[in-house]
């Protein structure tokens, strides 16, 4: 065995799921590694290129070049929204139309997963998240050297569509290289960057209010786009690895089999100890091909991921952020800019992308809580006796349950009414604080709650979540006009993400009965035969 082995120590457990997906055992025994004194699930492979096994260091860089992926990816599909004005004059098209140039790249932005989450899932992370990037930077120049709406219109698709695995790689990556200790806090670092992608309409107002065209907006984002990618180059190392238990562990080719003597143990209960292959060195880690997986289905796949729908955990999870991003990146990125330039608030247009400072101080104030669905969800495994269920996370979701109805309400109100302009900021604030929860433990919960290939999982929720905003874009200027905004912003859109919020009482007291019947159903048996993640 190397030197390198003998001062690396490898991670090991005994944790295993229990019958119903969601239910862990996670009782440590003697010689277990353990987190809030629970052993550590999933359980890894003894083998260094076991993505479980990477340094804390890696594991850390690769998930901050994909939460600032989302952040990149989020604030270019916003941050034009500031100049929907400006586009209906250059372009002589109406504001309504101009607004397309948000609404369908946000869908091209959702539906890039049907093709690209196979595809990270037939060649592998690595590759397609090179490749999306450069699909998303050359999409960016192309609109910052787009001349007419169709042009532009298609840039915006591209660039949005090759950026949109960038809502699942991160939760992909999570997945792959942390334990189930460390899923809430570390989903909720991908969320912080997906969150404050809306800065993207306050940078874009600020070089508007500097003089500057809009087509400096789209060059900034290439250059840190340029500069994303070569990092991602460097540190992002591919993560696809079949796991698979410790005793059936099938060790590489390039290493020495052990013989029979050695594999038997010497006592009754003792484990035999595996060859350990060595770790990849550097250059070969920098490699964005040799992953084929030839059991993955890949037009299957795509089939396959609509069936979740039918699974109540990630259907909460598609209405959550679908409604949340409906409201945070549509429907006040829309409304806010009309109706603070005119009468009586009279701002200058230069100043309306400030909307996204509210967004930004909700957020903010929800970043200090990322770890408290993990610290709860510890705290009741301990008193549960070492068994861990997969809602003891969603506590932390009560307190905030409301908050987010009620900053629409403050919002709408203050639309129709025309009251102080402030009521526009606390509404946003509220609604953002509330939304950076939800978006964060829901995500972790349905990803706990069930037996599933985690890849078809996240292409049902990305296509979900962005056909809902949407939906709750395209027409939402008419509708307003039409029927007010107190009517469809405190009433409808205010009752449907009420009704969305109290769900979570739903899981809290039957979430296990759901998952337990679940678990029996042919859905499960399908989505159970698919997996190629073995945890």
């Amino acid at each position: 065995m190397a030197s390198e082995h003998n001062q690396r120590h490898l991670v090991h457990s005994h944790a295993h799921e229990e019958d119903i997906p969601g239910t862990v055992n996670l009782k440590a025994f003697e010689g277990d590694d353990t987190a809030y004194g629970q052993a550590l699930f999933p359980v890894p492979a003894e083998d260094p290129n076991d993505p479980l096994q990477w340094t804390k260091a890696k594991k850390s860089g690769i998930l901050i070049i994909v939460s600032v992926y989302s952040f990149l990816g989020n604030s270019a599909l916003s941050g034009p929204a500031v100049y929907l004005t400006i586009f209906s004059i250059e372009f002589g098209i109406d504001v309504n139309t101009a607004s397309q140039l948000v609404s369908y790249p946000n869908l091209a932005y959702g539906f890039g997963s049907l093709l690209l989450v196979p595809l990270y899932h037939k060649i592998g992370r690595r590759a397609v998240m090179l490749g999306s990037l450069v699909l998303y930077c050359a999409g960016l120049i192309w609109a910052s050297q787009a001349t007419s709406y169709g042009s532009l219109m298609a840039a915006r698709v591209i660039h949005a569509f090759g950026s949109g695995v960038c809502e699942a790689l991160p939760v992909q990556l999570v997945n792959d290289i942390f334990f189930l200790h460390e899923r809430g806090r570390r989903i909720g670092y991908y969320t912080i960057g997906m969150c404050f992608g809306v800065l993207g309409p306050f940078i874009a107002g600020y070089m508007l209010n500097g003089g500057y065209s809009w087509r400096l907006f789209f060059y900034v984002e290439v250059a840190f786009g340029v500069a994303l990618l070569i990092a991602a180059f460097f540190i992002v190392e591919e993560s696809t690895y079949h796991r698979q238990p410790p005793h059936v562990q099938d060790l590489s080719s390039d290493v020495n089999v052990p013989s029979e003597d050695e594999k038997r143990p010497t006592s009754t209960g003792e484990r035999s100890v595996p060859v350990i292959p060595r770790r990849k060195t550097f250059l070969e880690t920098l490699k964005f091909w040799g992953v084929w997986e030839k059991d993955t289905e890949f037009f299957m796949m795509m089939a396959r991921s609509f069936t979740y729908y039918l699974v109540p955990h990630v259907l909460w999870v598609v209405t959550t952020f679908g409604i949340n991003i409906g409201l945070g990146s549509l429907v006040f990125s829309y409304i806010f800019p009309i109706k603070i330039v005119a009468p009586p608030y009279n701002w200058s247009p230069l100043n309306s992308g400030l909307l996204s400072v509210g967004s930004l101080i909700g957020y903010a104030l929800g970043v200090p809580f990322t770890s408290s669905s993990d610290l709860l969800a510890a705290r009741l495994t301990r008193r549960n006796n070492g068994i861990r269920e997969a809602e003891m996370r969603l506590g932390v979701l009560l307190p905030v349950m409301l908050l987010g109805p009620a900053g629409l309400v403050a919002f709408g109100f203050t639309a129709q009414r025309n009251l102080h302009w402030i009521g526009y900021f606390a509404g946003v604030v509220l609604s953002s604080f509330s939304s950076y929860f939800y978006f964060t433990f829901t995500l972790a919960y349905a990803i706990d709650s069930y037996s599933a290939n985690t890849s078809e999982m996240l292409i049902a929720m990305n296509i979900g979540k962005q056909a809902i905003s949407f939906g709750m874009g395209l027409n939402v200027l008419n509708w307003v006009l039409e029927h007010g905004y107190t009517v469809m912003i405190a009433g409808v859109f205010g009752g449907l993400l009420l009704a969305n919020n109290l769900a979570l009482i739903i899981f809290m007291v039957w979430g296990k009965r759901i998952r337990a019947f679940m678990a029996k159903t042919w859905l499960a048996r399908v989505h159970k035969g698919s997996i190629r993640e073995h945890t």
